[in-house]
């Protein structure tokens, strides 16, 4: 990892890891509650494209998607590289929850309330080579109000969504293998 340290001097695997874990789980409760906009600045507009999909499907048949009991059981880095504009992690997640849905009344429809499903999931992180460095106080473009990008990375102030894309790795591509 040492070509991605020579563009990100302050890069650990195990904070990196760490912060993978954590969108993802932001994701699946992002998809639970129907508020994408909580995770809209950890995701490319692909990723996020897809997940609204999903999101208005569920709206579509009154459903809700649910992943109780979710933890990452283990991250592994499986390859990176760095080209002209960016650098590249790809990730292999591996995932415990329930996977079940519900009605909006509350009611159980499908899937599995009893029983953990374990799945494999490939995730691929990018960041600027020439990213901004944020800072522990990050502030609001909008308005300029500090605000904590990792909560919502919405201004609580003005409702400017805080773009994290030239600033921290992004999630570009998420599949369940």
């Amino acid at each position: 990892m040492d070509e991605i340290l020579k563009y990100d001097p302050e890069f650990t695997q195990s904070k990196f890891k760490t912060y993978v874990d954590n969108v993802f789980i932001k994701l699946h409760m992002a998809v639970v509650t129907k508020e994408l906009e909580d995770i809209r600045h950890f995701v490319s507009d692909e990723v996020y494209k897809k997940y609204q999909k999903i999101v208005e499907n569920l709206n579509k048949k009154h459903l809700i998607q649910m992943y109780d009991e979710i933890n990452v059981a283990q991250t592994d880095i499986l390859n990176y590289k760095v080209t002209n504009e960016d650098m590249v992690i790809e990730v292999n997640l591996i995932s415990r929850y329930l996977d079940y849905l519900m009605d909006e009344d509350g009611n159980y429809v499908s899937g599995n309330t009893d029983i953990r499903s374990e799945k494999n999931n490939h995730l691929i992180f990018t960041k600027k080579i020439n990213h901004q460095e944020s800072g522990i106080v990050r502030k609001c473009p909008g308005c300029g109000a500090s605000i904590d990008a990792n909560d919502s990375g919405k201004c609580a102030y003005c409702g400017t969504i805080y773009n994290l894309e030239d600033k921290e790795w992004i999630l570009t591509s998420i599949e369940t293998i």
